[in-house]
């Protein structure tokens, strides 16, 4: 899902920008580190900053570096209200970490983003700690990768040769093998350590959307694998149906 480019909104484009360049990754930030990623010059850079200043967005905390106010969290919880698609997987997902006894996640793509949009934990005591927002690049993890190999064409295309270049040619056949068997796995891509397998949610009209289930992959067996494969595809299945009758 490619959003157009709204004509003459450049610079309420770079604003938000500044605000989006904020993450779990990257909490804090410096006026010349915003200007490097939004490709402002470092004086306009100041003044978008000022601007998200002014509207309770940003605060400098430590001399130079600047983060997020707790005004945005309202947009986060409203973000996940809105999600008809989230609200309706999470008790499928809870009934699936249940059953896998691992966390069980749900990622939808935001430009060339994985974004979790709904997760359910698992009962064990050590478990994958991923939150809702959080994000990795498409093309990493399974989830990443999963959502890049159902993208349709040409959209697909146009992505797939940065990642490459990033992540090497074998990407290319994991993603062939992905969109064919229609599940991806990782193993440490994200965090060291940790197993990871994703499967495709249709649900029309919805961003390209994945069920993912992760893990330490040190209590994930080969037969758990196999068997989480199966699990997940049918869990995603009823979020499909549930999805699909909602929106008729």
């Amino acid at each position: 899902m490619t959003a157009k480019r709204t004509p003459g909104a450049s610079s309420s484009r770079k604003v938000l920008q500044l605000l989006l360049a904020f993450s779990e990754r990257r909490p804090e930030a410096t006026v010349a580190e915003l200007a490097a990623l939004a490709g402002t010059p470092i004086a306009t850079t100041y003044r978008y900053v000022a601007l998200l200043k002014e509207l309770q967005l940003l605060e400098e905390g430590r001399a130079g570096y600047y983060h997020v106010t707790s005004q945005v969290m309202p947009l986060a919880r409203a973000a996940q209200v809105a999600n008809d698609l989230a609200r309706l997987a999470r008790p499928v997902m809870e009934e699936a970490a249940r059953e896998l006894r691992e966390t069980v996640l749900l990622f939808q793509q935001f430009g060339d983003a994985a974004v979790c949009a709904e997760r359910a934990e698992c009962d064990q005591a050590m478990r994958f700690t991923f939150q809702p927002g959080h994000s990795v690049p498409l093309g990493v993890s399974s989830a990443g990768k999963m959502l890049l190999a159902g993208l349709p064409e040409p959209e697909r295309s146009r992505r797939l040769s940065a990642v490459v270049a990033r992540r090497g040619s074998s990407l290319r056949d994991e993603l062939k093998r992905a969109e064919l068997n229609r599940y991806a796995v990782s193993w440490g891509e994200v965090d060291e350590g940790v197993w990871s397998c994703s499967v495709p949610v249709r649900a029309p009209g919805q961003r390209p959307t994945v069920l993912t289930v992760a893990g330490p992959a040190a209590r994930i067996g080969d037969e758990a694998k196999r068997t989480a494969i199966v699990v997940l595809q049918s869990h995603a299945q009823r979020i499909q149906d549930a999805y699909t009758q909602f929106v008729l």
